[in-house]
């Protein structure tokens, strides 16, 4: 890529069937891989509560940690557009507390957009921070910020409301929408329905563009993955081989070899 992607762009790709390329990053490391790996969009997700922090949910994260970790990776990225995620309790309160916060991650971190979850609920917040001239992704299906109303991470299923719910936040203003846990079938209604972007995540291969967590997509984490996770790699292995390799070598005394001295 030549430059950093916009919005513009991503309407461009959708009308010549060009798949977007996204993934999520929380640091300088990761934030790097990816934009030098030919992704197109990154977002700090508050996913970095369950994957860097260790939450049981996204519910804890906070707007400071959001901008400080969307700070770091926006500083990086040179080609990816950097999407910042509002928190839980961040945009939900009323439209006054939305545009302070929305607008806190274009001011603070440098990022160029914010993604918010919520179909038709959130029409009035996506028109109000599009019309500060905030660009805002949408999410819609499974919105892990509503995991208690769910009542678990399902998948949803309501073709009716998730398309109302899509051409909502399109009419509203959103320049992309995320459709999370949703039939294939389902998600490809959707895209076709709208003249914006889709990016999906279990959500089938029709979206306009796919997004998968950085941790998972790489095999750091072990355990329970969703049914929609491929592993390109297992870094997580590799990194425990590397760690007990290393842990013997200096147990024993082979490590510092004299190579390794001044």
């Amino acid at each position: 890529m030549q430059s950093q992607m916009t919005v513009t762009r991503f309407f461009k790709m959708k009308q010549k069937g060009e798949k977007i390329v996204a993934l999520t990053a929380y640091d300088y490391s990761s934030a790097k891989i990816a934009d030098e790996s030919g992704v197109h969009m990154i977002l700090v997700g508050d996913s970095l509560g369950m994957v860097i922090q260790g939450e049981s949910s996204t519910l804890p994260v906070t707007m400071d940690e959001m901008i400080y970790h969307t700070r770091i990776v926006a500083g990086v990225a040179k080609n990816a557009m950097v999407i910042g995620d509002m928190p839980f309790m961040s945009y939900q309160p009323g439209l006054k507390v939305a545009i302070e916060n929305a607008g806190r991650f274009l001011k603070e971190t440098y990022a160029s957009a914010v993604k918010l979850e919520g179909g038709a609920t959130v029409r009035e917040t996506i028109k109000a921070l599009t019309e500060a001239g905030i660009p805002v992704q949408a999410h819609i299906g499974l919105t892990p910020q509503s995991v208690h109303m769910m009542g678990g991470y399902k998948v949803q299923r309501d073709e009716e409301r998730l398309l109302s719910d899509a051409r909502q936040v399109e009419s509203a203003g959103a320049f992309s929408v995320v459709l999370e846990g949703i039939p294939s079938e389902i998600a490809e209604k959707i895209t076709k329905a709208l003249t914006i972007p889709t990016i999906g995540i279990g959500a089938g291969p029709h979206c306009d563009g796919q997004i998968l967590v950085f941790h998972d997509m790489l095999g750091f984490n072990e355990g329970h993955l969703p049914k929609f996770v491929k592993q390109y790699a297992r870094l997580g292995e590799a990194a425990r081989a590397g760690i007990r390799q290393y842990a013997e070598e200096v147990c024993s005394g082979k490590f510092p070899a004299p190579e390794h001295c001044y």
